[in-house]
């Protein structure tokens, strides 16, 4: 079968490369076609030799923030064109679209218009705000493949017909070799020297690095005055260059940053700061005590608020129903709190193990091994029913 991946951001990448895995492992014959990233090119070629599947890279229209998207508005609407055109003369058996709904939701109206079945693989978080999208998935989408358990309940009481496996996200990280290598063999490989470390995650676009870069380095300026033994890591996206970070490393041998590396970076650091998002969720599964830290345009933040709905934006805090880990937003996301909340997560034993406890909570919420070939094989034997 011919299968229309649409992956919109980093993560799309992560879970749709495992989603291929498993669908060419369910389906020997398919013939796969996708917007995504290197993850997701890399599965590819292994699987059909290289070609022109790969159509267009995420990198190319990832935008966030309510403003951001509207100053953008012309780039996506071209995008959204070729992704229609690309789809049109390709003629897929179904689209799969991972996650990114503001784009994603306008190909499935196309794609369903066409006659063309359209799966929803990692729900939009109506959860959070935006319910009035569900219209919107009874009317496009065949299909949808949730990925926390709390959502069952949700998409039922809607009667969204959904299909829920587990989370892909255990899968990538326990399979993930750099969770297998020593400290001695991580720190030999990278040429790092053998102090305490602090990872700080930006994000993968670069508007949330120009963003979130600010406050992180105050914060890291500051912890050196105190605690000059410490060294951060930046943990950089694959598609990021040097030149992203260059000026907040200038004169600061206490900041490096690696490309390429999230997961070590986080296993081998004592503690987090990180942006909200998928690696908030990844870090807690790890075991990598974290703040979550989150900062966008003001015009952005107060329209978010005015729509969110839920009392947390970290997906683990969600996931177990409480604050795992602090999250600090906007006006709060500060130097002075960020290195208050460290040297609690540091210093004060119970305050860390209480955090750990909750991340065992939410591993077993997730459940087990095996999501994304369980949604492949749920997604083929679909199409074949």
């Amino acid at each position: 079968m011919k299968y229309y991946l649409i992956a919109g951001e980093a993560s799309g990448d992560l879970h749709g490369s495992n989603l291929m895995k498993g669908l060419y492992a369910k389906d020997p014959g398919a013939d796969i076609r996708f917007w995504g990233g290197a993850l997701m090119d890399g599965v590819y070629r292994e699987h059909q030799g290289g070609g022109d599947g790969f159509v267009k890279d995420y990198r190319d229209s990832a935008v966030m923030g309510y403003l951001e998207v509207l100053l953008k508005a012309g780039t996506i609407a071209r995008k959204l064109s070729e992704a229609k055109r690309d789809i049109a003369a390709w003629k897929p058996d179904v689209v799969i679209l991972i996650d990114y709904p503001g784009f994603n939701l306008k190909v499935a109206e196309f794609a369903h218009s066409r006659g063309i079945k359209v799966f929803y693989y990692i729900a939009p978080k109506l959860w959070a705000s935006r319910e009035g999208r569900v219209r919107k998935l009874k009317a496009w989408v065949d299909r949808l493949f949730i990925v926390f358990p709390f959502e069952k309940e949700y998409f039922g009481r809607l009667g969204v017909p959904y299909t829920y496996a587990g989370n892909p996200l255990i899968d990538a990280i326990d399979s993930h070799p750099a969770l297998q290598e020593s400290r001695e063999a991580f720190l030999k490989r990278t040429g790092l020297p053998d102090v305490p470390m602090i990872a700080l995650l930006a994000g993968s676009r670069n508007m949330e690095i120009g963003s979130m870069m600010p406050p992180f380095i105050a914060f890291a300026d500051k912890w050196h005055e105190a605690y000059p033994e410490y060294l951060f890591l930046i943990a950089a996206a694959p598609q990021r260059s040097p030149e992203d970070y260059a000026k907040w490393l200038v004169d600061r041998p206490w900041v490096r940053v690696l490309f390429s590396e999230t997961y070590a970076v986080l296993r081998h650091s004592r503690a987090a700061v990180i942006n909200s998002g998928t690696a908030s969720l990844e870090a807690a599964l790890i075991g990598t005590p974290q703040v979550v830290a989150y900062r966008t345009a003001r015009i952005s933040y107060a329209i978010m608020r005015n729509l969110i709905r839920v009392k947390y934006i970290s997906l683990a805090n969600l996931i177990i129903g409480k604050a795992a880990f602090k999250e600090l937003l906007q006006d709060y996301l500060t130097a002075d709190n960020l290195f208050n909340e460290m040297r609690r997560i540091l210093e004060d034993a119970p305050y860390r193990e209480a955090m750990l406890e909750d991340y065992a909570r939410v591993r077993e919420l997730l459940g087990g091994s095996g999501a994304s070939k369980a949604v492949a094989g749920a997604m083929t034997e679909y199409l074949k029913g």
